[in-house]
């Protein structure tokens, strides 16, 4: 894709719902992302009400990079990160979203900007909250049930041993690129994780 936008990311958003009962599901890799981040960089999730949701603030090379666990439930995503984004003023452009996605086997991870919410509903909330869709999306695998009747109960299910470790396995790719996305150079970042 050509002409993609050269602003760093300054807030990445893990889409998930909230609670012990969630916590393992297929529907929380954005949530899963974003504690890695976390993890890695020496940043603590704190609950703020005023955003909705569960922020922390990590440094990445000396630029300031905000995680965001929305605490609404998946279709109610873009209350919390728009409130948040107005707040810091930081543009449509500026953040990525990582969420899970049907349509690609565990293991594997993609980076794209702009598009339509392909029926997740926690993109389809964004979306609309925000106004637009020019914003990055992180697409982690998690495969599909094979039936669309089985989506909403597989989604809600845990991954198998073997699917939990591929998903790690993509996250942690994703987590090695994470420079490349806070310095606005989307194609090194795509380029890395898609050859991969």
């Amino acid at each position: 894709m050509t002409n993609l936008p050269t602003q760093p990311i300054r807030l990445i958003v893990g889409l998930g719902n909230p609670g012990a009962d969630y916590a393992a599901t297929r529907h929380n890799a954005g949530y899963w992302f974003v504690d890695l981040l976390a993890e890695r960089h020496g940043g603590v999730f704190r609950a703020e009400s005023k955003f909705h949701g569960q922020v922390c603030r990590i440094l990445v090379r000396g630029r300031e990079c905000w995680l965001l666990k929305p605490s609404t439930f998946m279709n109610r995503s873009g209350q919390s990160l728009s409130s948040l984004a107005k707040y810091y003023k930081i543009g449509l452009e500026e953040i990525l979203v990582a969420h899970d996605e049907l349509d690609m086997p565990p293991g594997v991870a993609r980076l794209k900007f702009g598009g339509g919410h392909a029926g997740h509903n926690g993109l389809r909330d964004i979306v609309s909250a925000m106004g637009g869709k020019d914003f990055w999306r992180l697409r982690i695998g998690i495969d599909h049930p094979g039936n669309a009747r089985e989506v909403v109960n597989y989604v809600l299910g845990r991954p198998s041993k073997q699917d939990a470790d591929a998903i790690a396995g993509a996250l942690d790719a994703s987590e090695r690129v994470l420079t490349d996305l806070v310095e606005g150079r989307f194609q090194l970042a795509m380029n890395a994780l898609h050859s991969g």
